[in-house]
């Protein structure tokens, strides 16, 4: 157990302690303000404050986790060895920087309630992010820091055993529709024909037809291949499907057809399953506790987990809404365009609401790469380089890895070249030692 002496104990501070050292690291984390009880414990203990007590093992504490709301933050980012680090500290204190502080203003995700500029889906951009701009949005350093923290511990408490965690995958599989032609109604059927037919697209007309007088396999329908690619793996995957009514943005099938309902059943018999909130469902927590509800119908069990279309985020009201429905686990933490670390981490975290200065119990589950971000990369080989990258800096860190493929990155569509084949990188990463 890991004992630490404070001057004051916050909901912040308590925390951002379990986040690094519990959830990241595996140690059971007190807190203590009388130096007679940290005085008298014989096993791992740290002071977090202004000055040390003594020759104890201390970090000099930033002022963010014993403040309330927002304030005008004034830091540098520097270089810190392979990584970066702010909030920086005195020499007195046993790191530089006070990981804590900057830990809870990436994963409380401080920048995100200060003034930005969104994009036309209203979403908080990477190029506004700190991570961006610093040039570290590549790197889990929340985790980096967390392990920098137990090598510091180590060589002050070189008798005690840390516990190991293992780098472990999370596959996503976005659903926004099962189908490209099947199941879509007489209606839209007329409209998407004579759409292409003004843009003289014959191939896609004449496509469209054979598959649904069932000559042809439907494009979008490649469950069968990601069912088979499931067996392979030790992970279950998740796959998001969206029941929200025909939009401008949400494009998928009837949630009331059969012939999907069925599939969504057969899936949940390999793999979980989740709802992808349809976009007004965001804003709506009406309309996102409909879906919700039709889901768990379908699935037979309570919802656990959802990720908003188009990965959009308001922060703290998306949050609120899936507290109040009662939604465990979240997976829209991430950018659509560029791979990396929103949160500066790979490792599930619980929402921290600033408003409120609380704790929640909503699992933000992060994801680091998207496939449509790999498309900017040009050659196959490239991507496959990026890939590798990014998973190695996980595996450093011993971390969970979750990527976002859609069901039509497995279509035969020559966009989509070589995706399968980094897929098959991200499943047999597990097997590396």
């Amino acid at each position: 157990m890991l004992l630490v002496y404070t001057h004051t104990i916050t909901p912040r501070l308590k925390y951002i302690f379990k986040q690094l050292a519990t959830r990241i690291l595996g140690l059971e984390v007190q807190f203590t303000t009388k130096i007679e009880t940290f005085i008298s414990h014989n096993s791992l203990k740290m002071s977090y404050t202004k000055q040390p007590l003594g020759s104890e093992f201390f970090i000099k504490s930033h002022d963010i986790l014993f403040e309330q709301g927002l304030s005008d933050l004034e830091f540098q980012v520097q270089d810190w060895e392979e990584t970066k680090g702010f909030f920086s500290n005195g020499d007195k204190s046993a790191m530089p920087f006070d990981i804590f502080a900057s830990s809870f203003y990436m994963l409380s995700r401080y920048e995100e309630y200060l003034p930005h500029v969104k994009d036309e889906f209203g979403r908080f951009l990477a190029f506004e992010s700190l991570a961006y701009k610093e040039g570290f949005l590549s790197q889990p350093v929340v985790d980096i820091w967390a392990y920098k923290f137990k090598h510091a511990l180590q060589k002050q408490f070189p008798e005690f055993e840390f516990p190991q965690r293992n780098y472990r995958i999370q596959p996503i599989i976005d659903i926004p529709s099962p189908y490209n032609y099947k199941l879509k109604g007489i209606m839209r059927t007329i409209g998407g024909t004579l759409r292409d037919l003004f843009r003289f697209k014959l191939k896609s007309v004449y496509r469209r037809f054979i598959v649904i007088f069932g000559l042809k396999h439907d494009p979008f329908d490649t469950f069968k291949y990601i069912l088979n690619k499931q067996k392979q793996s030790q992970f279950k995957f998740l796959f998001f499907f969206s029941l929200g009514d025909f939009s401008t943005y949400d494009k998928g099938i009837n949630a009331n057809k059969r012939k999907f309902v069925a599939l969504i059943k057969h899936i949940a018999d390999y793999c979980h399953v989740g709802l992808k909130n349809s976009f007004f469902a965001i804003d709506d927590v009406k309309v996102m506790k409909k879906e919700k509800l039709k889901m768990e119908s379908i699935i037979n069990t309570s919802l656990t987990a959802s990720r908003n279309s188009f990965s959009k985020l308001n922060l703290p009201e998306s949050y609120r809404s899936l507290i109040e429905l009662e939604i465990k686990e979240d997976y829209t933490m991430g950018f659509v365009n560029k791979l990396g670390f929103r949160a500066g981490t790979c490792t599930p975290f619980l929402f921290y609401d600033l408003d409120y200065e609380v704790q929640t119990p909503l699992k933000v589950c992060p994801y680091h790469l998207m496939d449509y971000a790999l498309l900017k990369t040009q050659s196959l080989l490239d991507k496959k380089k990026v890939l590798n990258e990014l998973i190695q800096e996980i595996k450093k860190v011993d971390g969970e890895f979750t990527p976002i493929f859609h069901n039509y990155t497995f279509s035969d569509d020559s966009r989509w070249d070589g995706f399968k084949e980094l897929f098959n990188i991200i499943i047999e990463s597990t097997d590396e030692t």
